[in-house]
Parts: C-alpha cells; sequence; structure tokens
C-alpha cells in the first residue's frame, strides 16, 4: 500500500517566503508635499475681528472659506487643530454660544478662515436664534468673497434635518462644499469607514457631488486632506516648501476635549418641512 508522506503537491507553495503585499494607496509627492506646505501655513492663522451682522463685516475682497455646522459638531476644536493653536477658536461649554461671524487672516488680510453660528440647538432665546440664523443667511448669500464651505458633521449623528438643508442650499447656489465626519476617534476604524461610505452613497443619491472625509481633532486624522482642500479654495500656491512635523500639534486642551464629549442627544432639532435657509434656527 502506498503510503502517503503526509507533504501535499504544492508544499514547495506552501513553505516559499510569503511577500507582504501593501494595501496602501500611493500618494502622488506633490499632492503630499502641497498638503503639508499648506498645513504648516495654516499655522499662521490670527484672530481678526468678529461682526455681529454682515455689514460689519471684513472688506468682501480676496478669499474667505467658511466652517459651517451644528453647535455640537466641534468646530472651534476642528479649527484649533488645523491651525495648530489651541484656544483660536473659543470652544463653550454649551454648543451654540458662538454668536459671532468670526474671521481669521491667514499671514495677510486677503486669506482669511471663518467661523460662523453654529445651527440647530443652541441654549438661548428662540429670538435670539433667529437673529444669529438671518444673518447667516446674509452672509452665505452676499458674501462674494466666500469661496466654499467646510461642512462639519458629528460622524455618529450624519446628515441631520439641517445638514441636509445646508448641502441642497449650497448645491443650488452653486457653492463648494467639503464634509468633515467629525469625531471619528469615537469609533473603530471599521464602522469609521463604514458610516463614511454610507454618506457618500447618500450624497451621491441626492445627486450632491461635494468632497467628503473623516476628521479627528483629538488624534489629529485628516488634517493634511483638509488643509489640501482649504489651501486650493484660498489660492494658496506651493512657493516656498517648507516641512510640517504632525507631532508639533499640541494636545488637545480640556475645552476641546469637553467640547468632543457633549452629548449631541442633550437637545432636539426644531424639524421643519420648508427646505430654505432662514428656516436654519
Amino acid at each position: 500500500m502506498h503510503r502517503s508522506s503526509g507533504k501535499s503537491k504544492n508544499s514547495k507553495t506552501a513553505n516559499a517566503p510569503r511577500q507582504k503585499i501593501s494595501y496602501e494607496k500611493k500618494v502622488d509627492s506633490v499632492i503630499s508635499e502641497y498638503a503639508s506646505t499648506a498645513l504648516n501655513w495654516l499655522r499662521k492663522a490670527e484672530f481678526l475681528m468678529s461682526a455681529p451682522k454682515l455689514d460689519l463685516c471684513v472688506e468682501d475682497t480676496g478669499y474667505e472659506v467658511a466652517f459651517a455646522g451644528r453647535s455640537n459638531a466641534g468646530k472651534s476644536s476642528a479649527i484649533n487643530a488645523i491651525t495648530n493653536q489651541k484656544q483660536l477658536a473659543r470652544a463653550s461649554k454649551k454648543p451654540g454660544r458662538t454668536q459671532m461671524i468670526n474671521f481669521f487672516s491667514l499671514g495677510n488680510p486677503h486669506q482669511r478662515l471663518v467661523d460662523l453660528p453654529g445651527y440647530g440647538y443652541a441654549a438661548v432665546p428662540e429670538a435670539m436664534k433667529i437673529v444669529w440664523q438671518k444673518e447667516l443667511e446674509n452672509y452665505l448669500i452676499h458674501r462674494k468673497s466666500l469661496q466654499g464651505l467646510i461642512l462639519l458633521m458629528d460622524i455618529r449623528h450624519p446628515l441631520q434635518h439641517f445638514d441636509v438643508m445646508m448641502l441642497e442650499w449650497a448645491y443650488s447656489r452653486q457653492l463648494f462644499v467639503h464634509v468633515l465626519l467629525t469625531k471619528s476617534d469615537k469609533l473603530n476604524r471599521g464602522p469609521a469607514n463604514k458610516a463614511l461610505l454610507e454618506v457618500k452613497q447618500e450624497l451621491k443619491k441626492m445627486k450632491l457631488n461635494f468632497s467628503i472625509q473623516l476628521f479627528s481633532s483629538l488624534n489629529k486624522e485628516g488634517l493634511e486632506e483638509l488643509a489640501s482642500v482649504m489651501g486650493g479654495r484660498l489660492n494658496f500656491t506651493l512657493d516656498n516648501p517648507t516641512g510640517f512635523d504632525l507631532d508639533s500639534i499640541p494636545e488637545a486642551s480640556a475645552d476641546d476635549i469637553e467640547d468632543e464629549m457633549e452629548d449631541t442627544n442633550a437637545a432636539e432639532l426644531n424639524e421643519n418641512p420648508n427646505n430654505n435657509l432662514d428656516q436654519l434656527k
């Protein structure tokens, strides 16, 4: 009787040294350099001024990119992270306290980052919310230097009623939008990527061709991608390339962490079927 040696016919193949396969996406070196340099440039951000209404804003020239989103989406934390400054944008312990349109210069007054009042719930009287949202509407409609929006959504609660309204409104006015799914550190990698894919699919269903990414101000995820997008909208050019060390970014402040931990279910949005911007209150 023939006895098997116990080795398969493919034993040589099985025992051969295996090569490690990399599934990492290759990044164009020029794109990487631009993103790194843009991130370094954004560190020049300085507070310029705050305005309670459109006619008191900075002169409407140059380029602006505005950060918008629900009051608890982590807007202040994102601005502090992308500019490598702990207290550039003041993170309030109570969402919805940003009452002004806040302008930050980026090396010169003609390239600016703008922090808009948060929409959704806010622990203020209804009459005050109406005033805020009216000024937000005026800014978005009439500001000629506005080159696009960075729209922030908590990854655990994306595409809320007012988020969708803002997206549809921006599309109707041909305004560029880049979506940040914030607080991605709250989910493991698999669920975070799943949430990203699901939001992409929803945007596709709505025929909204906007860019989108994961972002965390706590673990620094997505900084270079965001910097690249902002640099492009703000007419930043790669004149003097310099390196940027992500590890040089300071740890999140106590205010940032407290903002990140805000319970998104602490208050409810007032649903309204009317799909126009003056309903963001």
